[in-house]
């Protein structure tokens, strides 16, 4: 397997596209810095950014990559390795690669500039997002054949989680608002991993009037520890659930 990562490592860092998507991300990450006095400015600025250009490079991406490889992934499948190998081999690959470009370009100037909690957990939930939409991508990937329709399947999702979700929730809570909606507004955060995202770095940034209705309902019930604890589980459990699933439907399936 480790030869197989090695070689999707190598093949994608060489890719223009990634290149451009590391230099991308660090022009963004020293201007919002470089402009704004206060780091947490620069930090809130930031996490905008990477709530909407990291789900979406890092899911589109990865569905074009996954269909690009298919020639070479019906090659492996006819060489004497498993197919769990080789599925995961290629998340791997491509997990290690995109991490590695949001690191250089939003990891090392965070670092440099603002290398405090809230740094490091603005670049942890950029990471663990770009886990995420790849797990995503390959799940999307894996329901068909089709290159237009599996892209197709991952812009839905992207635009579902960054875009239509919120307006969901809102006009669900202004709908009840008469009701209890605590709980029920817990279990809709726990539905967008973005969200979740977002509140793991405004909570350690102590800016509850940003959190928006979910976010501030989160901190209210839980304290700052046993919320980022909650949180980080369920993101690892948007992480496992998709790839896991992905690697069900590609295990059943003829190549």
């Amino acid at each position: 397997m480790n030869k197989v990562i090695k070689y999707v490592v190598y093949d994608i860092i060489r890719n223009r596209f990634v290149i451009s998507y590391t230099v991308l991300l660090l022009l963004i990450s020293l201007a919002f810095f470089g402009f704004e006095a206060d780091p947490n400015k620069g930090l809130l600025s930031l996490l905008n950014i990477i709530l909407m250009v990291v789900p979406l490079v890092s899911i589109i991406f990865t569905t074009i990559q996954f269909y690009n490889s298919y020639e070479f992934l019906e090659l492996l499948s006819a060489q004497p390795i498993s197919r769990k190998t080789i599925f995961f081999s290629q998340y791997w690959g491509v997990s290690i690669s995109l991490s590695l470009a949001f690191l250089i370009g939003v990891g090392l100037p965070t670092y440099i500039f603002e290398g405090s909690v809230s740094g490091l957990i603005l670049v942890l939930c950029g990471l663990l997002l770009t886990l995420v939409f790849v797990s995503l991508a390959f799940l999307a990937s894996a329901i068909t054949k089709d290159k237009a329709k599996g892209i197709g399947i991952s812009l839905g999702i992207w635009f579902y989680f960054t875009i239509v979700y919120d307006g969901f929730v809102l006009t669900a809570l202004l709908s009840f608002s008469d009701y209890p909606l605590e709980k029920a507004t817990l279990f809709f955060t726990a539905l967008n991993p973005s969200d979740l995202a977002r509140i793991l770095v405004l909570m350690k940034l102590d800016i509850s009037a940003l959190l928006g209705i979910t976010g501030a309902i989160f901190q209210q019930f839980f304290s700052s520890n046993l919320g980022f604890t909650v949180a980080i589980i369920l993101i690892l459990f948007w992480i496992l659930s998709p790839i896991l699933l992905a690697f069900r439907i590609f295990n059943k399936k003829d190549l």
